[in-house]
């Protein structure tokens, strides 16, 4: 009697439910970032992080949260972004206005990159709106401006100690000069400045808080 060949095992296995997980978390909160930044808030729907992100509303909210929780998790990776550009300008040495021109020329490539146009700050452009209602979110852009200023004023007292400004100086001060020039370029790039004329604003700022290069 010859004898009939089974079927392949896999012809029989069961056919497995569900998609499989087809995202990276990280690529996923990167596109949502981008999309707050460029919209904002309020004007940013489920159906639009959704499509930008490739993740129906049940995974969006399986991975992230609702829609707050999407946001602040995209400004607490804005943030860890734009410091980790920062860091290492003001932690070497360096003349104090050399360090100054590094830091603005690093915030200008942050600001004005973007596939759609420059995308600015997005603690200045949408946090600062939202914090107003929101203590959460009104407690990390406090955070985030103290932090600035934090390391301004370690940047000015180091140039008091090496000579490079007078001991009268006040490094405080100094320090929320240059912070407010960080949020003006940040307004202004978002609203299409060209960039020959941020870096004139920038050298001007620079001049004022360190004196006229020489």
């Amino acid at each position: 009697m010859v004898q009939k060949s089974k079927p392949p095992a896999a012809a029989n296995a069961p056919k497995r439910r569900g998609r499989p997980r087809a995202y990276e978390p990280n690529v996923a909160l990167g596109k949502a970032l981008d999309l707050f930044r460029r919209q904002g808030f309020a004007a940013t729907s489920l159906d639009d992080l959704s499509e930008a992100t490739g993740m129906n509303r049940p995974s969006l909210y399986g991975a992230f949260g609702d829609k707050r929780e999407l946001y602040i998790k995209s400004y607490q990776r804005y943030r860890e972004e734009a410091r980790a550009a920062m860091v290492e300008i003001f932690r070497q040495e360096m003349p104090v206005r050399q360090r100054l021109e590094r830091i603005f020329a690093s915030a200008l490539n942050i600001y004005l990159s973007g596939d759609t146009g420059p995308r600015g700050c997005f603690t200045v452009v949408t946090a600062a709106s939202e914090a107003v209602g929101d203590p959460e979110i009104r407690a990390m852009v406090l955070d985030g401006l103290a932090e600035l200023d934090k390391a301004f004023t370690s940047c000015f007292r180091r140039a008091i100690e090496n000579g490079e400004l007078p001991e009268r100086a006040d490094p405080a001060v100094l320090a929320q000069l240059a912070s407010s020039t960080v949020h003006s370029i940040a307004i202004r790039s978002r609203a299409r400045v060209p960039r020959k004329e941020l870096e004139a604003l920038v050298k001007g700022a620079i001049d004022v808080m360190v004196g006229t290069k020489r």
